[in-house]
């Protein structure tokens, strides 16, 4: 089918996630109290292009019409599938691309865009950007929000609502709504885990001479410090050691560096190949299959796989490319994200020569979204990272105890090695912390049941080694587990009863403490006969 035929028969539509339905929903309200510009916040993963085609979808269904920029040419078959399967006409500004000014959706090119005026007059209810980070900003973008189309509403979906340089997003937008965070959707299964890797200082890239022009790294200083044979080779050998045999996209500073990389991966017998913004699509889609289907095992680009990549099989990412943009280092760690259970993917794992994970962070970080603006652009500093002497696995700087070998950190001197070490993430570790808390205070429970103490005796001895309480549904099951018989909540209410009586409590303490450890809805059994003494 060429790009001048619409398809004969629309594809099944997208069954959408629950947090999905729920953005979509929040959006709608914010819609409905007067909201114009809104921001539409969701990570790599999260399914940004469903979310985006059930929006035009409704668009369509209430006789509204629809712009949808994009700012990559390959993004436009992209979103041209998403919008098939919810069985929508379209429309398109894009060269080579079937023109349909009456069509309720078209899908334009901000680069065609420039070239063509009809647009202009093409009646928008709804003005979607696509990588609002971007094409919000582009002059075209521009000219939609406070010239052509101001009446609109327009939405700008991105991952990242960051960017380099002063104005943000927020600046055009008025208020937003988000997906859960990376690390929530993590926990729902809906991403991968992540392991990372990264150089101790002294086998880093040394950017001493490259220079920051508009915000981020200079090119051309970057080609010097990176594209460099012992780093090349240095990559290639960390690769064999950690990763061998796993699909793998490389980040890399500019075509000739993605060369390189990939002639040193199949000098040492793996199979490599280039993917750059010369290579027509028909290729990239060839490269990507072969990718997808194990055929090919490393593929390397520039500047082409950050954004609009969907190959959920891959597992390494190389960090070659050092940037100070946070939201391209978040869209490239992003493509190793995605979950591919049918390929056997356990984790996305990140080899980070370029540092970034140290200077910019990780996903999994994120604690809440927000919609930055140029007088609160809301960007921290990651925190700072030590590397573990005996174990060699790079943490946090605030962490004293190695979550690997349990060393403890006093005042001895760093000890640095030439190879990649694991880098745990902030989220992680507050992830091993918190089983810590939640396994002490439920042996503390169990152990203060069978000395017939008082229930929050447990808290107490909690909080004196924590300095915080615990959290409440940590009790749930924490004495009988998830399968408690009768006779095991009739000698807990008994017990209950007992410390009602000592300590003077009414029997709705006895109830909630009881709800605590059994559930909500499992209290009326056990009390049927009704507890004796309690007030």
């Amino acid at each position: 089918m060429t790009h001048l035929e619409q398809p004969p028969a629309p594809l099944q539509s997208p069954t959408l996630r629950p947090y999905q339905t729920k953005l979509i929903k929040d959006l709608y309200i914010k819609l409905g109290q007067g909201y114009r510009q809104v921001a539409i916040i969701a990570g790599t993963g999260a399914g940004k292009t469903v979310i985006g085609g059930k929006i035009c979808a409704d668009t369509a269904a209430r006789g509204l019409r629809l712009m949808f920029l994009v700012h990559l040419d390959v993004l436009v078959g992209q979103t041209y599938k998403k919008m098939q399967a919810f069985g929508l006409r379209c429309g398109f500004i894009k060269a080579g691309w079937r023109e349909d000014p009456d069509a309720p959706i078209q899908i334009a090119s901000i680069q065609t865009m420039e070239k063509r005026t009809w647009w202009r007059e093409f009646p928008a209810n709804v003005v979607f950007f696509d990588e609002g980070h971007t094409t919000v900003f582009s002059q075209i973008g521009q000219d939609i929000i406070y010239e052509t189309h101001p009446k609109a509403v327009h939405l700008a979906m991105t991952a990242t609502p960051y960017r380099l340089g002063r104005e943000q997003l927020g600046d055009h937008m008025q208020t937003f709504v988000a997906s859960p965070i990376p690390a929530e959707l993590q926990r729902m299964g809906y991403l991968a885990p992540m392991q990372y890797y990264g150089v101790p200082t002294d086998s880093q890239i040394n950017l001493d001479s490259v220079r920051t022009v508009a915000g981020d790294f200079d090119e051309r200083d970057l080609k010097n410090a990176c594209d460099r044979p012992e780093l090349v080779q240095r990559i290639v050998e960390e690769w064999h050691r950690l990763t061998p045999g796993k699909r793998t996209i490389a980040f890399c500073v500019d075509v000739e560096h993605a060369r390189h990389v990939a002639e040193a991966f199949r000098a040492s017998g793996v199979s490599a190949d280039v993917v750059d913004g010369s290579t027509p699509i028909k290729e990239r889609h060839r490269l990507y299959s072969e990718l997808g289907a194990g055929h090919l095992l490393v593929l390397t680009s520039c500047n082409v796989i950050s954004i609009g990549f969907d190959e959920p099989s891959v597992e390494v990412g190389l960090l070659l490319r050092p940037t100070q943009s946070r939201a391209l280092h978040y869209q490239q760690v992003g493509r190793l994200l995605r979950i591919s259970p049918a390929t056997g993917k356990t984790c996305g794992i990140v080899l980070d020569q370029a540092n970034n994970l140290k200077r910019l962070g990780f996903p999994e970080d994120i604690k809440d979204y927000h919609l930055p603006t140029s007088r609160e652009p809301g960007v921290s500093e990651a925190a700072p990272t030590k590397q573990c002497p005996d174990c060699n696995r790079l943490v946090w700087g605030f962490v004293m105890t190695c979550p690997g070998c349990r060393h403890t950190w006093e005042t001895e001197p760093q000890i640095h090695t030439a190879d990649l070490v694991e880098v745990y993430s902030e989220e992680l570790l507050r992830q091993i912390e918190r089983r810590k808390m939640y396994e002490f205070f439920r042996q503390q429970r169990q152990q203060t049941y069978q000395e017939g103490s008082a229930p929050n005796w447990s808290k107490h001895v909690f909080y004196r080694k924590f300095s915080c309480f615990p959290e409440t549904d940590w009790c749930l099951g924490s004495i009988f587990g998830d399968a408690p018989t009768l006779e095991d909540k009739y000698a807990y209410r008994d017990y209950l009863v007992c410390t009602a009586q000592r300590h003077g409590k009414p029997l709705a303490w006895v109830i909630e403490e009881f709800q605590q450890e059994f559930g909500f809805d499992s209290w009326q059994t056990a009390f049927a006969d009704g507890p004796q003494g309690s007030s």
